[in-house]
């Protein structure tokens, strides 16, 4: 019997190998942060690193994504992380979307929620491992550009509405 179920799973996980999965490399910009915002250098390097793999329409995906199950989870992973932010579509989304979403940022940067463990777990993503002073700066960012669109629009126009 056990025989049976261990060649019964060998196939499947040879099967699920063929099953494609839709990759997150559109490369649109149109709406892009940086469209709207200023990114300074070093924020950029870190979003590059840390953030754009899940929060952006351009994955780099890593050689283990070609291997079915992981990449049904990665791209699990990654659609979650688009549906909660996506600087790719940024700038599409209502002015008071835009101000919870850099407060957000600030929020999981400090809790140190983001970059989640799992995408650092093991030291797969190294570069993703925000120091103490990479952290400052995003936060800093954040408080700046949440500063600009107070300073810029009116008041109303940066509070999320609540669903009714």
């Amino acid at each position: 019997m056990i025989k049976k179920i261990s060649i019964a799973l060998l196939v499947i996980l040879v099967l699920i190998q063929f099953i494609p999965v839709e990759k997150n490399d559109s490369g649109d910009q149109q709406f892009n942060i940086s469209n709207n915002y200023e990114i300074p250098g070093n924020v950029q390097t870190i979003f590059e690193n840390a953030c754009n793999d899940c929060h952006s329409n351009q994955t780099e995906y890593p050689w283990y994504s070609k291997i079915q199950p992981v990449g049904f989870w990665l791209n699990n992973h990654i659609q979650d992380g688009k549906r909660h932010l996506n600087f790719s579509e940024f700038t599409n989304r209502p002015l008071a979307y835009q101000n919870h979403k850099l407060e957000e940022t600030i929020e999981m940067v400090e809790q140190n929620e983001m970059p989640i463990p799992s995408y650092t777990y093991m030291g797969l993503h190294p570069e993703a491992n925000l120091t103490e002073g990479e952290k400052q700066e995003i936060i800093d960012w954040a408080k700046s550009q949440m500063a600009m669109l107070k300073a810029t629009y009116p008041a109303d126009s940066l509070v999320m509405r609540r669903r009714q």
